[in-house]
């Protein structure tokens, strides 16, 4: 334990210092550090290169959508209603022909409206139009030519086919595949950049998918004109085109 000296003992010393002419020596006391502020050395943002990329598959139509109904004009509305019903029946018949079931036949339509006939400026009133459409799912494409030929015969002059369209019943595989050669451009684009420019392709920064597309060629047939054409009633279905667009982001190394 340390022995305190006394304040006289102190005072003394000075005193006696100050009559050699020797300075008083201060206590120390703490210094402040300076502060130190911490540098962390930030690694420069690696090159990136951006591409687009566009990719696309076909495949063949597995099934054909038809349109196809019935008008008929009549003076009255009853008569033209009634009319267009047996002209209907007619039809579904006949699609109940081609084997095609309850759930692939849907109504699209059914209208009733005035006809007028106008010369000079005015308006007569010559009868009333009746007309109901159907779609029907043809699920074996090569069968879509009997099948209309089928509604013509049934129909007569009342029937009207509007438009045939070709399609897929699951269009997600050949959506895939698009997307798939869309990113494949993407990536073959974007190595080929990176040798260009004296780098390594590096990791993947960000995709994005910016478009897609679904193509299946619809054959157009004038709806206001009647259903005609003989046996055969020949289609030709096409290809069945998806398309898909990306942006990608890649890092160079």
């Amino acid at each position: 334990m340390p022995v305190p000296v006394p304040r006289t003992t102190v005072t003394a010393a000075a005193v006696a210092l100050l009559a050699l002419g020797l300075p008083l020596l201060a206590a120390p006391t703490a210094v402040a550090a300076p502060a130190l502020t911490a540098r962390v050395a930030q690694a420069p943002a690696p090159a990136t290169v951006t591409v687009t990329g566009n990719g696309s598959a076909t495949g063949a139509a597995d099934i054909a959508l038809v349109n196809a109904g019935v008008e008929v004009t009549a003076k009255t509305t009853t008569a033209a209603l009634s009319a267009q019903s047996k002209a209907a029946g007619r039809l579904l018949d006949a699609v109940r022909g081609q084997g095609i079931a309850e759930k692939d036949i849907r109504t699209d339509s059914v209208s009733l409206s005035p006809v007028y006939d106008y010369q000079d400026g005015a308006s007569t009133l010559k009868g009333y139009q009746a007309a109901q459409s159907f779609t029907v799912k043809v699920r074996e494409v090569a069968a879509t030519g009997a099948l209309l030929e089928a509604v013509v015969k049934a129909t007569g002059n009342a029937g009207r086919v509007n438009s045939v369209t070709f399609d897929l019943e699951d269009r997600s595989p050949l959506q895939a595949r698009a997307r798939k050669a869309a990113h494949d451009d993407a990536h073959a684009k974007a190595a080929q950049y990176a040798r260009l420019s004296g780098h390594r392709l590096g990791r993947l920064v960000s995709l994005a998918e910016s478009d897609t597309g679904y193509f299946a060629p619809a054959p157009p047939v004038a709806a206001d004109e009647p259903a005609g054409g003989g046996a055969g009633v020949p289609v030709a279905p096409g290809e069945i085109r998806a398309t898909s667009t990306i942006t990608a982001v890649y890092e160079l190394d």
